[in-house]
């Protein structure tokens, strides 16, 4: 750590010595000793806090996508179905919009840092199963999410 040979430490143990007399030398050394233990314990858990609180250590959860594989019509399938389920949508007609229920209006992925306002486009690429919903912008900072910087969920006062 410090390049201090053995002649360096006889002689800062000589002064030692000298300045606070062979009484008080067991005592200073003691106490010497207690605060490194204790400057190394306070900086260990300071670490382990940030750590802890970035997740350095631990990598990224893998992406998965819940998108659903295409599967092909047979004709048992298509016997079994009604006729405007077979039909195409034409360019006049729009897909439907997937039913958006009153509930709670913030939502986060579990394992993820940001959170979300239901009507961010980021929040319709979760998936149903990882979803984590918040009914107040407070809750979900209190569960260590921080906001969107895309859809910038806030509430009114």
């Amino acid at each position: 750590m410090f390049d201090i040979g053995l002649q360096e430490l006889v002689l800062i143990f000589v002064i030692a010595l000298l300045v606070f007399g062979p009484k008080n030398l067991p005592q200073l050394g003691r106490s010497l000793g207690r605060a490194m233990r204790e400057f190394k314990r306070a900086s260990d858990e300071f670490r382990s806090t940030i750590e802890t609180n970035l997740e350095i250590n631990e990598p990224d959860p893998p992406r998965h996508s819940y998108e659903p594989a295409p599967v092909e019509a047979s004709a048992a399938t298509t016997a079994a179905l009604p006729e405007s389920a077979l039909t195409p949508l034409g360019p006049e007609e729009p897909a439907p919009e997937p039913a958006v229920d009153d509930g709670e209006p913030y939502l986060a992925q579990r394992g993820a840092k940001l959170f979300h306002a239901r009507s961010c486009g980021w929040a319709r690429k979760i998936a149903e199963p990882e979803r984590v919903y918040f009914k107040r912008v407070a809750e979900a900072r209190d569960a260590g999410f921080n906001a969107c910087p895309v859809c910038e969920p806030w509430e009114p006062s």
